[in-house]
C-alpha cells in the first residue's frame, strides 16, 4: 500500500497571521508545487514565497537555499510503501508493486522528485543522494526483496535470485524508459515489463 505523509496546508487568506508549523507546511507545499508545474530550473524562492502566499524573508529564514528548500519539501511529501503485496503469486505480486511505484512516480510529490533527477546537475543531486535513496530506492528494494524471497519460497524464483542487480532491475528500468523514452507506463507496458523481462530472469532456470 503506497501512502502519502504529505498533507497540504488549509487555504489561508491572513497570511501573516500563519506561523510555526503551519507557514512551513504551506511553503513546502509550494515549493512541491512548483517543482511539478515549472521544474528545478525554474523554481526560485520568490515563486515559492507567492505560491504560499509569504514573504521571501520568511522563507529564507527557514531554508538558505533552494536545495535545503527542495530536499525537505521531497522528504514531506514523498508517498512511502509500507507493505509489499501478497496475492499469492509472485507475478501478481510484481504487478501491484509496479502499479503502486507509479502512481507514486506520477503524484505530485513523485513528479517534483522526477524534476529534481532529470534537471540537476551532478554536484546539486549528490545533495538530494539521502532523500532519494532513503525515501525511494531503499523502500522499494526493500519491498522487491520480500517478494522474490517468498517466491524463492514458494518455488516460483530461482534460489540466486535474490541479489542487487535483480533488486534494482525494476526501478532502474521505470526511471530510465521514464526519462528517457517518456513512458508513462500503462497497465499494458507495466505487464509486458513484468511478463518479457522480470519473470524470465527469476524463473528456476531462466537464463
Amino acid at each position: 500500500m503506497v501512502t502519502s505523509r504529505w498533507t497540504a496546508a488549509p487555504a489561508q487568506t491572513a497570511s501573516l497571521r500563519r506561523r510555526g508549523a503551519v507557514l512551513e507546511r504551506a511553503i513546502l507545499d509550494a515549493a512541491l508545487e512548483q517543482l511539478s508545474t515549472v521544474g528545478w530550473n525554474g523554481l526560485t524562492m520568490e515563486g515559492v514565497a507567492a505560491g504560499a502566499q509569504t514573504g521571501k524573508a520568511a522563507v529564507y529564514r527557514r531554508w538558505p537555499s533552494k536545495e535545503d528548500l527542495v530536499a525537505d519539501a521531497l522528504q514531506a511529501g514523498l508517498p512511502s510503501f509500507e507493505e509489499a503485496p501478497d496475492l499469492g503469486a509472485v507475478r501478481e505480486d510484481l504487478l501491484e508493486l509496479c502499479r503502486q511505484a507509479r502512481e507514486a512516480m506520477f503524484s505530485r510529490p513523485g513528479s517534483a522528485l522526477r524534476a529534481v533527477i532529470h534537471e540537476c546537475d551532478q554536484a546539486q543531486a549528490e545533495r538530494f543522494h539521502g532523500v532519494i535513496f532513503d525515501g525511494v530506492v531503499e523502500p522499494t528494494v526493500r519491498l522487491l526483496r520480500e517478494i522474490i524471497t517468498r517466491g524463492i519460497a514458494r518455488g516460483e524464483v530461482r534460489r540466486d535470485a535474490a541479489d542487487d542487480f535483480v533488486f534494482d532491475a525494476i526501478p532502474a528500468m521505470m526511471m530510465y524508459r521514464s526519462k528517457m523514452r517518456a513512458c508513462e507506463w500503462s497497465d499494458g507496458e507495466v505487464e509486458e515489463m513484468i511478463d518479457r523481462f522480470m519473470l524470465p530472469l527469476l524463473r528456476p532456470g531462466g537464463r
